[in-house]
């Protein structure tokens, strides 16, 4: 991986100093964000245990309720540590470098995603080889798999 050197440093760190605002902010918003959701998933918890006998339908409801909460905030944790990986990049001076290329990541594009780690170029093919992969493993499982309507 080859990296970039810095061609204006006084420029740069303007930089570094706005994406890191742009981070910490982001990560205040997704804690709080993140602890309201807790609080309220407890107390609708709470809430569904002494209110009485619930029909199926009613139980039913409020568990998957509850499972989409949970699924947000374990959504929301994940970019959280995202945020964190990125705000320790930044301390080691190469945040905002491709992963992949080591070429820089543009500016539009961290504030669009500031716990970017590829450049445009570089996440589009990535993607790409997962979706192959994914590909592949669903041909040779659907391979190896029963043939609908059959029976031994």
């Amino acid at each position: 991986m080859k990296t970039k050197a810095l061609d204006n440093p006084a420029q740069e760190l303007g930089r570094y100093e706005e994406l890191r605002q742009i981070l910490e902010r982001r990560r205040s918003s997704i804690t709080s964000t993140i602890r309201d959701r807790v609080s309220a998933v407890r107390a609708h918890h709470g809430e569904t245990n002494t209110a009485g006998v619930l029909d199926d339908v009613e139980a039913a409801d409020a568990d998957l309720q509850e499972d989409i909460e949970l699924a947000l905030i374990e959504a929301r944790q994940e970019t959280l540590q995202k945020i964190d990986a990125s705000l320790r990049r930044l301390e080691l001076g190469v945040y905002g470098l491709c992963s992949e290329c080591g070429e820089e990541i543009s500016a539009v594009r961290l504030r669009a995603l500031p716990f970017a780690v590829r450049c445009r170029d570089c996440e589009e093919d990535h993607e790409s080889t997962v979706r192959r992969e994914r590909e592949k493993r669903q041909r040779q499982f659907t391979l190896f798999a029963e043939p609908a309507g059959r029976d031994r």
